[in-house]
């Protein structure tokens, strides 16, 4: 055990796929509590579930936690004080634990096969039976039991619940919850092939490794009473619990993939930043005291970071709000880090990295929310467009094709005639000509942004889209534009 006094939390994922929204804010939440505390925050891989496993999982844990920045004191690749940090590797040890219950007089060998239980669950259905385990086994006497085992029946180990009465627990965010012991099932602690369920091996780990605050979501409020009557029943401290609210989607129900991506890697795919992620999913049930603040980095949360600022209420996953503070995030980088962040899309797109990278970034880093709208917002660069000539009309500017076709040669000319492809020399050259044609600026730029990139929006006008596509390109693209209105 530790020092008195010494926050220590845990992360104790099971690895079973994608690292779960819920399962990171668990998680950020429990490294909070630590780091703000000057605690420790544990990792510890719960794979009792052998049927559950899959593989390179446990991989995707540690990335996951290394791309946020959240660094484990100790756990299965760091080893520790506690090692192991791997469930399956630490079975001897829950036995004797569950055996010692037994004899104690609080938990019992049920030696009942999965026949019998389906035909509980059947019986549940036909409404003839309340539910759960019927506690058969609860009262078979010595002899019974001596002569199962000695004939080697397979069992498990239940957890022998109060039949009457109500157990009462602290809650650091729900304050005092009372639940009726008639309500508690006999759930199994040890399973028959040795392995102890999550639940109990919950309990024992965290008594071993010193775990001083249980973090989890509020949907475990009502089993807690069972983890704590095991921590009476072998004399241990119960550690302080921190239950989280809920996590719903705008439509109030439970967040699911119905409302989006719901893993940290499918939001990663969809080109969100992961301290964006980070600092938002810290505001899915908590807010600072004293601080209307929203931007905050880890570091950040390390020192502002509250139980008491953790709400009951659920949470709204946003991702409209995710996508603020993404954009947030990008405005907020400097110049060289976004084209670095940038580039490996960049590549994908034009298949090199474009000779006009700082201007394309100074382009994109106002404009962009997410990575994702990059193919969107930059693919005409990189190949042109098929366009109806409708595009050439625009009220705002007084353009038509009509216009544009009597424009278009003149620019065109203009621009041939230019010795310095730049920003300058172009806007010098565009402006000029709609002096010229006692024109506004914008029935030039129009159809010449329009011949340039055959879409109605772009990121830039078209003076910037003309330097980005460089002068050959540019002029074959406005020679193109060109004979689309004279057909």
């Amino acid at each position: 055990m530790t020092t008195s006094g010494t926050v220590r939390t845990r992360f104790a994922p099971s690895p079973t796929g994608f690292m779960h929204v819920g399962n990171l804010r668990t998680a950020l939440y429990e490294y909070l509590i630590a780091k703000a505390a000057g605690g420790s925050f544990v990792l510890r891989i719960e794979d009792t579930d052998q049927g559950r496993l899959v593989e390179g999982a446990v991989d995707i844990i540690y990335k996951t936690l290394r791309e946020v920045g959240m660094n484990h004191d100790e756990g299965p690749d760091i080893g520790g004080p506690y090692a192991p940090y791997v469930q399956s590797e630490r079975l001897s040890m829950y036995r004797p634990f569950a055996e010692e219950l037994v004899e104690k007089g609080h938990a019992y060998y049920c030696f009942c096969t999965k026949e019998r239980l389906d035909s509980l669950k059947e019986q549940a259905g036909e409404g003839s039976f309340t539910g759960g385990y019927d506690r058969h086994c609860r009262h078979l006497t010595q002899t019974e039991i001596d002569e199962k085992l000695a004939a080697g029946l397979p069992y498990v180990i239940r957890q022998k619940m109060p039949l009457d009465g109500a157990t009462t627990f602290e809650d650091a965010v729900y304050g005092s919850i009372t639940v009726e012991n008639s309500e508690l099932e006999d759930q199994v602690l040890l399973k028959s092939d040795g392995y102890p369920t999550y639940n109990f091996a919950n309990v024992v780990d965290d008594h071993a490794m010193g775990i001083t605050h249980v973090v989890r979501g509020s949907e475990y409020l009502s089993s807690t009473p069972k983890y704590n009557l095991l921590y009476q029943a072998f004399g241990w401290e119960v550690p302080t619990y921190v239950h989280l609210p809920l996590i719903n989607g705008m439509d109030g129900k439970k967040l699911s993939k119905r409302h989006g991506s719901t893993s940290f890697e499918g939001l990663i795919a969809e080109g969100y930043l992961p301290e964006a992620i980070i600092n938002y999913i810290a505001m899915l049930g908590w807010c600072p005291v004293n601080d209307n603040r929203e931007i905050f980095t880890l570091t950040e949360l390390e020192q502002v970071f509250s139980i008491e600022g953790i709400s009951k209420s659920p949470a709204v996953f946003d991702y409209d709000k995710l996508t603020w503070f993404n954009a947030e995030y990008i405005r907020a980088m400097s110049r060289e880090d976004f084209i670095a962040l940038i580039k490996p899309q960049l590549e994908q797109i034009f298949g090199q990295i474009p000779q006009e990278l700082e201007l394309l970034a100074d382009i994109l880093q106002p404009r962009v929310t997410k990575l994702v709208q990059l193919p969107d917002m930059i693919g005409f660069l990189a190949a042109r467009q098929d366009y109806e000539l409708d595009l050439f009309s625009n009220k705002k500017s007084k353009s038509s094709p009509e216009l544009a076709a009597d424009v278009l040669p003149q620019a065109l000319d203009a621009l041939k005639s230019l010795t310095s492809w730049d920003r300058d020399s172009i806007h010098d050259c565009l402006i000029g000509l709609a002096q010229k044609l006692e024109m506004k600026n914008g029935q030039v730029m129009w159809p010449v942004r329009i011949a340039a990139s055959g879409q109605a929006v772009t990121p830039g006008g078209a003076i910037e889209v003309l330097v980005i596509l460089g002068r050959d390109e540019a002029i074959a693209r406005l020679e193109d534009g060109i004979a689309r209105l004279n057909k």
